[in-house]
């Protein structure tokens, strides 16, 4: 099979679909790697690192596109890029259809098959491509929120630690799954007073089990939220359903509650966000006010950490992308259930449930097409 990799065209996207080490195990597995000039420059890789793992350099997006069976990337193809995929290619990426009706709308017109690295699964439940993404993202929201409460920022003025004699920040992380689990541990590494929420009562007990007196939990609900929302500092939105557009948790009236220069960081913003005041921003301008409150919704936050991002989403890849080379899309997905559920898109159809609903169109079963 030939594998296409070319160069991000976010903005500000810095990381690469393929790492020299990947590409070298795929020409191992008899298959040709076409990569775009200059796309691991942003994550520290060569041109030259890539040819010494068996390599092709090609100079544009379209040569990449027009030769390659399966596309691999980072993040969602843009709209330059969807016009460039063809029936029967395969693209194995983050997609985050449920708030984008235009590229979804896109990828159905393309043809192509298209699985979404935040729909695999694994036996625990887990989500094993969107893991590596959302630990990096988890530990860097505490980061960007102790920038965002910076008065030169418009924020607060809060040290998130705190010095003694002055009390730390007050910070709030709704849900207790993989990044706000990761979150939370960096908040209070730093110091600050920090709450997490979430609905799982399990999932709440593991945190207290684990975490000790490290930071508190809660059980989350409206009231209680409403009851924190005056005394926090930093709220990150760390809520996640697969697949599925984010539940809006801290709606506008809401904000008249929060301190002025307090920071909300919503790390759900891939999939809509889980505040209603958000809306995607880049690293380049990453932070906004709404009602005295700033707000840091930078949609593909570890691009600001693209080597680390990188060469931890291409530990998760691998196996997977070797699975779709070495057997094509169809066995690879009837033998594993889990990458079956990554599916998509395929040759015009919407195959993932939960996205058909956000978006009002009609899905079929994945398995039918198998």
């Amino acid at each position: 099979m030939k594998i296409g990799c070319p160069t991000e065209i976010k903005p500000q996207e810095f990381r690469v679909g393929m790492t020299p080490i990947a590409a070298q195990e795929a020409v191992n597995h008899g298959h040709m790697v076409l990569i775009q000039a200059g796309a691991g420059l942003g994550s520290g890789f060569e041109d030259a690192a890539y040819v010494a793992a068996g390599a092709k350099i090609v100079s544009a997006a379209a040569d990449v596109f027009a030769s390659a069976d399966m596309i691999v990337k980072v993040k969602e193809p843009q709209p330059v890029e969807r016009k460039m995929l063809r029936e029967g290619q395969v693209l194995f990426t983050y997609l985050h259809l449920a708030p984008d009706p235009e590229q979804t709308r896109d990828l159905l017109g393309s043809g192509a098959t298209c699985i979404a690295y935040e729909t695999v699964t694994d036996r625990s439940g887990g989500l094993p491509l969107l893991a590596p993404m959302s630990e990096v993202a988890g530990r860097l929201a505490p980061q960007v929120g102790a920038w965002t409460l910076q008065k030169a920022n418009g924020g607060r003025g809060v040290l998130l630690g705190g010095v003694p004699g002055v009390g730390p920040a007050r910070v709030i992380v709704i849900g207790g799954g993989v990044v706000g689990t990761h979150a939370a541990k960096i908040a209070a590494g730093m110091g600050a007073d920090v709450t997490v929420l979430d609905r799982s009562l399990p999932r709440l007990r593991y945190l207290d089990d684990v975490f000790g007196g490290t930071f508190k939990t809660g059980y989350s609900s409206t009231g209680l939220l409403e009851e924190l929302l005056p005394s926090a500092d930093l709220v990150i939105g760390a809520v996640l359903i697969p697949g599925a557009a984010a539940p809006k948790l801290v709606r506008r009236v809401q904000l008249a509650r929060m301190k002025p220069g307090s920071v909300l960081v919503d790390v759900a913003i891939d999939q809509g966000g889980c505040f209603e005041t958000s809306h995607a921003t880049t690293h380049q301008d990453p932070i906004y006010e709404v009602d005295g409150v700033m707000h840091y919704c930078v949609a593909n936050m570890p691009g600001a950490v693209a080597r680390t991002s990188t060469l931890a989403l291409g530990n998760a890849t691998m196996p997977f992308l070797l699975a779709l080379a070495d057997k094509g899309w169809k066995q690879a997905c009837a033998d594993d259930p889990h990458l079956l559920n990554g599916l998509n898109v395929h040759a015009g159809q919407l195959t993932y449930a939960a996205v058909g609903t956000a978006l009002g169109i009609k899905t079929v079963d994945s398995r039918s097409l198998l």
